[in-house]
C-alpha cells in the first residue's frame, strides 16, 4: 500500500540526502566527536518540525515522529562515527580533515536514515504509533549505543522492536542481505605486556629477553582455536600489534602485545581471555619474566531475532523484489554494536549492497561507493517501519 508512496517520496529527497552525504564525508568526525554532524541532523529533523532531543549518549541524537493514531514504537538507527584513516579517493566530496575519512558508509548510514525521516514524516498523518530516529556516535571502537541505551532512549515511548543497516562491500548493490540468527561477533580485545630485564644484545644470558618470551606466548595462544576449540565453533584470536625495543643491539625492558577475541558464544568469550592469561603467567613464570594482562569486552555478539527478520525480508522484499533479498550464507565475524538493541528489543539489522564491478573492501582508504544505494536505504528503513507499525495496530 504504501512502497510506491516511498518510493516516489525518495526519489523527492534524493539531492537533498545526496548533499548530506556528501557534507557529512566531507567532514568525517569520529568518536563522541561528531559534534558537526549532530548540529545538521539536528537542524534537518527541526525543518521538518520533527521532536528532536540532542546529547543523548554525548553527541547522540534521537528524533521522535508520532503518527497521528495510536499504536507500538519503532526504532530505526544509524551510525554517524568516521576513522582515523587518510582518504585516497580521488572524488569532488573527499574527506577535508586530513587522517579522517568515512571509510565504513556511516556517512550514508546518517544521510539515509534523514531521507527516511523525510519520507516518514510526509506520511505520519496515516500511521499507527510512532518512529524513532536513533543518531548514534562512537560504534567503531567505544560502543555508543549502550550509552544511549542507559539514558533512556528505548524508552518514553517504549521501543517495541528496532530496525537497522550498512552498507555492505560484499553485497551487490540493488540487492539485500539478512540473516536469521548470529550476524557479527563480538569484538573484544586484549592487550598484555612481558615485562624482562633489558640489557646489551651481546649478553642475552644476563638479560630477561621479553620478545622472544611474547613470541612463545603469541605462538602458544595461537593453538587455542586450532587444538582447544570445536571446528564447529567459530572463534578468532588475532594479534594487530606488538612494540617493543627500539635499537638492533638493546634487549629492552618488557614487550606489548595487542589484539582481538571474536566469538558468538558467551561462554567461549569468557573461557578464551582466561586460557590467554594462564599460558602467558606459565611462559613468563618459566622464563624469569612478569606479565601485565588487560581483557576489555566491547559488544556483544549481534543476534537478530528470527521473527523478525522473517518480518524485514517479506518488507524489504517490496522495495528490492523477492528475488534480490537473500539469506546471508555465513555470519561475519566483525562486530557492531547494534548488538546491544537486539539484547533488548526483538530486532533485525540487514546488509545494504555497495558492489559493484568487485567486493568492496571497509576500512581501507580507498573505500567508495555510489550515492544511489542511499536510495535503497532510505526506502527499505521507511518501508521496515511502515510495515510494523501497520502489523502491530
Amino acid at each position: 500500500m504504501y512502497t510506491n508512496k516511498i518510493k516516489e517520496l525518495s526519489e523527492k529527497y534524493y539531492d537533498r540526502v545526496v548533499k548530506l552525504r556528501h557534507q557529512f564525508h566531507m567532514h568525517p568526525e569520529t568518536a563522541f566527536e561528531e559534534i558537526e554532524t549532530a548540529k545538521t541532523i539536528e537542524n534537518e529533523l527541526n525543518k521538518l518540525e520533527i521532536q528532536v532531543t540532542s546529547n543523548v549518549g554525548q553527541t547522540g541524537v534521537v528524533g521522535l515522529i508520532r503518527g497521528k493514531y495510536p499504536g507500538k514504537t519503532v526504532l530505526l538507527r544509524a551510525d554517524m562515527d568516521a576513522l582515523n584513516i587518510n582518504e585516497e579517493v580521488d572524488i569532488p566530496y573527499k574527506s577535508k580533515i586530513p587522517g579522517k575519512m568515512h571509510a565504513c558508509g556511516h556517512d550514508g548510514h546518517t544521510a539515509g536514515l534523514l531521507g527516511t525521516a523525510m519520507i516518514l514524516n510526509d506520511i505520519k498523518h496515516s500511521l499507527h504509533g510512532n518512529i524513532k530516529l536513533v543518531f548514534q556516535p562512537a560504534e567503531e571502537d567505544d560502543g555508543g549505543a549502550k550509552l544511549m541505551i542507559d539514558e533512556g532512549v528505548l524508552e518514553n515511548p517504549h521501543v517495541d522492536a528496532a530496525f537497522g543497516c550498512h552498507l555492505w562491500g560484499g553485497v551487490h548493490k540493488g540487492k539485500i542481505e539478512v540473516k536469521h540468527g548470529p550476524l557479527m561477533a563480538s569484538p573484544d580485545k586484549f592487550i598484555f605486556k612481558v615485562i624482562g630485564r633489558g640489557g646489551h644484545g651481546a649478553m642475552p644470558h644476563i638479560s630477561v629477553d621479553p620478545i622472544s618470551i611474547a613470541v612463545q606466548a603469541i605462538n602458544s595462544m595461537q593453538t587455542i582455536v586450532s587444538r582447544r576449540i570445536n571446528p564447529l565453533e567459530p572463534a578468532v584470536v588475532t594479534f594487530g600489534s606488538i612494540h617493543g625495543g627500539e635499537n638492533h643491539n638493546v634487549i629492552p625492558n618488557e614487550v606489548e602485545v595487542t589484539g582481538t577475541i571474536r566469538t558468538f558464544n558467551q561462554k567461549l568469550r569468557k573461557w578464551i581471555p582466561e586460557v590467554m592469561e594462564s599460558i602467558l603467567k606459565g611462559i613468563t613464570e618459566m622464563q624469569g619474566a612478569s606479565y601485565e594482562y588487560k581483557y576489555i569486552e566491547h559488544f556483544p555478539a549481534l543476534i537478530n531475532d528470527n521473527e523478525t527478520t522473517d518480518f524485514a525480508a517479506e518488507s524489504l522484499s517490496k522495495i528490492v523484489g523477492k528475488e534480490n533479498v537473500s539469506e546471508a550464507l555465513q555470519p561475519n565475524m566483525g562486530g557492531e554494536d547494534f548488538a546491544f538493541f537486539a539484547q533488548e528489543v526483538p530486532a533485525s539489522f540487514f546488509l545494504v549492497g555497495i558492489a559493484e564491478d568487485r567486493p568492496v573492501m571497509h576500512h581501507n582508504p580507498k573505500f567508495a561507493w555510489s550515492d544511489e544505494v542511499l536510495l535503497i536505504t532510505s526506502q527499505a528503513l521507511a518501508q521496515v517501519a511502515v510495515d510494523y507499525l501497520n502489523e502491530h495496530k
